[in-house]
């Protein structure tokens, strides 16, 4: 049977859905930078048309890499997980986005939570284990809630908590702190966990890891992405 495609009924190209979702989501622009950047290319479209691709398209992108990257996350991201949580502000009201990143850099699993108890942890890890297994080593910052988290999964001894041993989780914050400024904040907490599940899709696809490589082989592997971006969802 021939997978229907999502552009149906569509009069725009899917090549302009594509280029308009992938500049809001994996860079810091707003909406009306969006519909900005378009028009100077002959694209004349609102930005509440952009938000609705968005809303849209979003998700179905970042669906479709997860589907094709998680084997290949699964076979080799299990050597040593980082895990942390940040305050997000949302409606004046503090919540806690959890992220789970492996040695490599790629974003596993982001989930947001009202609360950073026990609980939260252990659904966390829960979600993120269900998808991509057992990691060897999970690295946290000293929160009590990942110790007993882990103690009613039973993998207390793989713990460490070493100073600045968490730094990779640290630094995979930043694209989503640019974001949140960019986008003034969020208003629901459905809305930021849908946010951040896309952006971290598309983050690791574009994430050609620039300073491991020499400049031919990054511009080889930026074009192999492009490519592959541009594919998706083709009927």
């Amino acid at each position: 049977m021939t997978k229907r495609s999502p552009f149906r009924y569509f009069k725009t190209s899917p090549e302009i859905i594509r280029l308009a979702v992938m500049l809001y989501v994996r860079f810091p622009l707003s909406l009306r930078n969006v519909e900005d950047l378009l028009h100077e290319r002959g694209v004349d479209v609102s930005h509440e048309t952009i938000r609705f691709w968005w809303n849209r398209f979003g998700p179905i992108f970042g669906a479709e890499i997860r589907k094709r990257r998680v084997e290949k996350m699964r076979a080799h991201s299990n050597w040593q997980w980082h895990l942390d949580e940040i305050f997000v502000k949302i409606n004046g009201v503090t919540h806690y986005l959890w992220r789970a990143v492996d040695h490599e850099g790629e974003v596993l699993e982001s989930y947001v939570t009202k609360r950073r108890d026990r609980k939260a942890a252990l659904k966390f890890l829960r979600k993120s284990m269900k998808r991509y297994g057992q990691p060897e080593i999970i690295v946290t910052d000293k929160l009590p809630s990942y110790g007993a988290a882990m103690k009613v999964i039973g993998n207390v001894s793989k713990q460490e908590t070493g100073h600045r041993q968490n730094n990779r989780a640290e630094n995979s914050h930043l694209p989503f702190r640019r974001r949140e400024r960019a986008m003034l904040r969020f208003r629901q907490m459905r809305s930021l966990q849908k946010f951040v599940a896309v952006q971290s899709s598309i983050n690791n696809h574009f994430n050609k890891e620039r300073h491991l490589y020499s400049r031919d082989n990054f511009k080889l592997n930026r074009d192999a992405a492009l490519n592959e971006w541009r594919c998706l969802c083709a009927s």
